[in-house]
């Protein structure tokens, strides 16, 4: 009964969203957290003091992804009416107008770089916008940015899923980077097949077999250095596999290598160098601050997590206010519960590096004040509903974490392991997708369901750093289906009520990701690691 009650907010929660006339995410998803809360009160007898502060800390840690979203939208606004969006497309254009140049340039290389400084969704809300000014259509951008975004998220962060997400389980340096090193293995098998399913979400099959040559260099640009760096570090192999795979791309699509030849359409002769200069200025600016705030061996990313205390009040019952020298702002003891959310604000890729760039940029664009009145004004209209989407997600996936080992999410996690036994490494990575899904985060996925897939493996005679693995890879794969960055790229790029029909075309890649992550694990790691 706990299994069957646990799992079923999913499956109605999938169901309202794919059916016909789906319910969009923002009527879904608090309808989900209200039948969740109704099963914690008639069933699992949870007490008001401790939902009242999970409600409370949802409220508060939905501040992260929604001004991600936030930033995001403004620099896409400001981006589309300063001109920068316009000069970019003709210029990507002029570099090569093949429109599967274009998707992997932007949609496979761009993303996997700026995954490797920040994930957080940022990927597909940076890159996304790119691609739909070059004309692509909105709604297969969002799906294509969703199944690309996956190969690189387990290093994403500057490696935060591997390092912090298994930090509870208390592994040794050399298992970590063992864990590292497989999880990038699986990766980079998929990666010869996902981009391809990604591609033909917006072009044809015979598009593809036609730039198949310029696709694999692009991703062999990206996961070959990508899948070396793992061998001795799980910091840097997505962000320096992005960097060299894109500059590679970017030769290759230069000099037409591997790309079946097109006539350029477009006006890219008033593009001068100047004006190309000028209009990656903001996007250059954005990159470099994200990369700088996130280097361990410089003292930003210290100084932005900062926890040490420099403020703090009682509000009441609600619980301790605190403020650090990191400026993270702390709820601690909500209703005199051990619930506490906290919100970083200078770490969350929000107002840095979002709104600062924009705040810097605007005066070198010549913006007006009423141009600047309505990218602030537009932006904060457009979150509106995003808002209510997250808040009830959230509210969701916290209250399903209630309880410790008897949760719902645990529960349905150690019935799938128990099942399955020693067939789990088909499983496993699907756990991890799972974590993905609810969480919206990698990290928070290797959090939630590291214990479990490490008690799994354990009893079952299975490798831990194999099963670690899977789970890594499962909380990466799950990205494409989560409904907190889908309700984000789907926000960026004004789709309304979409996120359904965006779930039924990302679930299928899921899988196929899936079925490669227990192929590789059960037939290429043995052959290099001794499992």
């Amino acid at each position: 009964m706990a299994f069957a009650l646990s799992i079923f907010p999913i499956i109605l929660l999938i169901y309202l969203m794919v059916k016909r006339n789906a319910l969009p995410s923002y009527v879904a998803l608090p309808w989900i957290a209200v039948v969740v809360l109704m099963i914690h009160l008639a069933y699992f007898g949870t007490d008001i003091a401790t939902i009242s502060a999970n409600v409370t800390a949802s409220i508060v840690a939905v501040q992260t992804p929604i001004t991600v979203i936030f930033g995001a939208i403004l620099f896409n606004k400001f981006s589309e009416m300063s001109g920068v969006t316009n000069v970019l497309r003709r210029w990507l254009g002029n570099i090569n107008p093949n429109p599967v140049a274009q998707l992997m340039i932007i949609g496979w290389a761009f993303a996997f770089m700026i995954e490797g400084a920040s994930g957080f969704g940022t990927p597909a809300a940076i890159a996304a916008p790119i691609l739909v000014g070059l004309g692509f259509n909105p709604i297969k951008v969002a799906v294509l940015a969703l199944i690309m975004n996956s190969v690189p998220v387990s290093f994403g962060a500057v490696g935060t899923p591997t390092w912090f997400g298994f930090g509870p389980l208390k592994l040794g340096e050399n298992e970590i980077l063992t864990i590292g090193s497989m999880t990038a293995l699986i990766h980079s098998v998929a990666a010869f097949i996902i981009p391809l399913m990604a591609l033909r979400v917006i072009v044809s099959w015979k598009e593809i077999r036609q730039n198949l040559m310029f696709i694999y260099i692009s991703v062999f640009g990206c996961v070959v250095p990508y899948f070396i760096i793992a061998q001795f570090n799980y910091e840097f192999p997505a962000l320096v596999g992005g960097a060299i795979g894109l500059l590679i791309s970017v030769f290759a699509a230069n000099r037409n290598i591997g790309l079946v030849k097109m006539e350029n359409h477009l006006d890219s002769n008033a593009v001068t160098t100047s004006q190309v200069i000028k209009a990656l200025l903001p996007t250059g600016m954005l990159i470099s601050i994200l990369i700088i705030t996130r280097i361990q061996q410089l003292p930003f990313k210290a100084w932005m997590n900062d926890t040490t205390t420099w403020f703090t009040t009682r509000i009441g019952s609600l619980g301790d206010f605190e403020i650090s020298h990191g400026l993270v702002f702390s709820l601690k003891n909500i209703f005199d519960t051990s619930v506490s959310a906290s919100y970083k604000l200078l770490y969350v890729p929000a107002f840095i590096p979002f709104v600062i760039t924009v705040l810097i940029v605007i005066p070198l664009f010549s913006m007006t004040f009423k141009q600047t009145k309505e990218i602030f004004g537009d932006s904060l209209r457009r979150t509106k509903n995003p808002f209510i989407a997250l808040v009830g997600a959230l509210i969701m996936v916290n209250l399903m974490l209630v309880g410790g080992e008897t949760s719902m999410v645990k529960t349905i996690g150690k019935t799938f392991a128990e099942t399955t036994g020693e067939h789990w490494t088909w499983f496993s990575s699907y756990l991890g997708a799972v974590g993905a899904f609810f969480s919206g985060s990698n990290t928070v996925s290797n959090l939630t369901f590291g214990s479990v897939q490490l008690s799994t493996a354990e009893i079952t005679g299975l490798s831990t750093a194999l099963v670690l693995a899977l789970q890594s890879v499962g909380g990466a794969m799950g990205n494409m289906v989560c409904i907190n960055n889908i309700v984000a790229v789907s926000s960026v790029l004004g789709t309304n009520n979409q996120e359904g029909n965006i779930i039924k075309q990302t679930v299928l890649p899921m899988f196929v990701y899936g079925i490669i992550a227990a192929l590789v694990a059960l037939f290429i790691i043995p052959l290099f690691f001794n499992v």
